[in-house]
């Protein structure tokens, strides 16, 4: 239906349910004079009941949901209650010309309290269910699309794991490039008999690096090392200095073989002099 049908349907629309208020509103006057109303409250009588039910039923088209099933049940009782007094207003005809006792609907005591004891309470059940209404539509909040593509925020808001498996999928769910051949005449090239080898992408998420050290490795951290004794420093000294001059034997160059701190270097310097001597000696 085009722009101007909707518009012409509305527009009857608009006429038709006008049209209905105006009769109902004829029946609710004469009720609630006949309840005690003056001139102006049974003026605005009308327009408390039937005007409930249009605020019932606009609630029905925005709630969802158990407030929605609320709406309908206050726009299904205000009809009926509506429905009930414009009976009761075709059945007396002294409504009409307003000659009937004040709180008199029917014959039949219990039919009469029923229905005064219907016509009193709208207007008070109209504040209460009105307001109720009015509530929940202004707290209402449309539900999500859950085919709506996620927002960068909740990426953001998204562990460093979660980002990792996400990167993965995305990496596995697309098509995996054939490795390009080394670029060689056409003529020359050997297509083999078997499965070509694909070879995957790795995810950066994947990659784990290892974690530079910010300060100083604490002690307990610490890898123990091996103490030598002297005994074995010695051994080792004169199985790595054995080629050596004895200028050469200097206590810086020792303790950069051995590996060892500058004390222990000069001690094993002056042992090793002292029997590079000894064996001159012995020789002589």
């Amino acid at each position: 239906m085009n722009r101007t049908g909707r518009v012409l349907l509305v527009l009857a629309l608009v006429a038709v349910v006008g049209m209905a208020f105006r009769v109902s509103w004829n029946a609710l006057r004469d009720v609630a004079r006949a309840i005690g109303a003056d001139t102006t409250a049974a003026w605005l009588y009308p327009f408390v009941v039937d005007g409930l039910m249009a605020l019932a039923l606009v609630a029905t088209l925005v709630l969802t949901g158990d407030a929605r099933k609320f709406a309908l049940r206050v726009l299904a009782s205000y009809t009926l209650a509506s429905l009930v007094l414009n009976y009761v207003h075709g059945l007396v005809p002294a409504l009409h010309g307003e000659s009937v006792d004040w709180g008199r609907l029917a014959d039949w005591d219990p039919a009469n309290w029923a229905l005064v004891l219907l016509a009193t309470s709208l207007p008070v059940g109209s504040i209460y269910f009105g307001s109720d209404l009015v509530a929940k539509v202004l707290h209402h909040r449309p539900p999500v699309d859950p085919t709506e593509p996620k927002s960068a925020q909740t990426n953001a808001n998204r562990s460093t794991p979660e980002l990792g498996e996400s990167v993965v999928e995305e990496a596995t769910a697309l098509p995996v490039p054939v490795q390009e051949l080394d670029s060689v005449p056409v003529t020359s090239v050997d297509v083999p008999a078997g499965p070509v080898e694909v070879r995957l992408p790795v995810a950066a998420a994947e990659v784990s690096r290892p974690r530079r050290a910010t300060g100083r490795v604490p002690v307990a951290a610490r890898s123990a090392r091996p103490v030598r004794s002297e005994a074995e420093l010695l051994a080792q000294a004169r199985s790595l200095t054995e080629s050596w001059p004895v200028e050469k034997l200097t206590g810086e160059g020792i303790r950069k073989a051995l590996h060892t701190s500058a004390a222990k270097a000069r001690v094993v310097r002056e042992t090793l002099k002292a029997e590079r001597e000894r064996d001159a000696a012995a020789v002589s």
